[in-house]
């Protein structure tokens, strides 16, 4: 994506969508306030155009690919916290001030983002408990079981089995909020007349759940089959 100078904030953002989320990052105005360029929203916000230019620019860059299945256990709780955690307590305040604004200026005639936004609190209120569980109980029980050589106390939750099966189950829970959400959304297609917050909303919840899916998959499916069986091992 090529930004210059005196390209538009509004021009910028009808290119690529995701580029809202980075103006809306550093409080410029892209929807109402997009008729001024680049150069002009960063000397009015006190911002650095070249630091705003470079995110801008890798926007659309793609993710590496890894082999998590090798990863240690405590390496791959890291990244988990480090990645997934840290995108949802940075992306739920700015999808709450997308959907609150679209909710409140265009819930009288397409009802259904009103859903979306009691949808969207309770999922955002759902993963930060769950986040929270995660990195004060869950997570430095497997980190402990992995530093130990010989036999492990019983926790106070008895076996890991436990906290798994309520992690997953919450799990589900934010997976079939967003299933709603998706088909609120018509799978995250907006109207043809919307404006650009409209669009950034649908854009940045479609980003969140592909999120999700990952967050997920990692901790179900590789993170919690392998602390079960270390658990396991180590009893034996």
């Amino acid at each position: 994506m090529v930004i210059t100078k005196d390209k538009t904030v509004g021009e910028t953002v009808t290119e690529n969508i995701k580029t809202a989320h980075i103006f809306k990052k550093y409080g410029i105005d892209f929807c109402c306030g997009g008729g001024i360029s680049i150069a002009k929203a960063c000397e009015n916000k006190n911002v650095d155009f070249s630091q705003l230019e470079e995110e801008l620019s890798i926007v659309d860059r793609p993710q590496k690919a890894y082999d998590y299945n090798s990863w240690k256990l405590g390496f791959l709780i890291d990244h988990i916290i480090n990645v997934h955690h840290t995108y949802v307590q940075d992306s739920i305040p700015l999808i709450l001030q997308y959907s609150n604004r679209v909710a409140k200026v265009h819930g009288h005639h397409y009802t259904e983002v009103l859903e979306i936004n009691e949808l969207f609190v309770a999922v955002a209120n759902e993963l930060t408990t769950h986040l929270q569980k995660e990195e004060m109980i869950l997570f430095p029980y497997i980190k402990k079981m992995v530093s130990l050589k010989g036999e492990i106390e019983t926790p106070p939750f008895g076996t890991v089995n436990n906290p798994v099966a309520m992690m997953e189950q919450e799990h589900e829970i934010a997976g079939d909020i967003f299933k709603k959400i998706a088909q609120l959304t018509n799978n995250y297609t907006p109207p043809e007349n919307a404006c650009n917050t409209f669009r950034a909303l649908y854009a940045k919840l479609e980003e969140f759940e592909q999120d999700l899916h990952q967050h997920i998959h990692l901790e179900n499916n590789i993170l919690f089959t392998k602390a079960i069986q270390l658990e396991k091992e180590l009893s034996n």
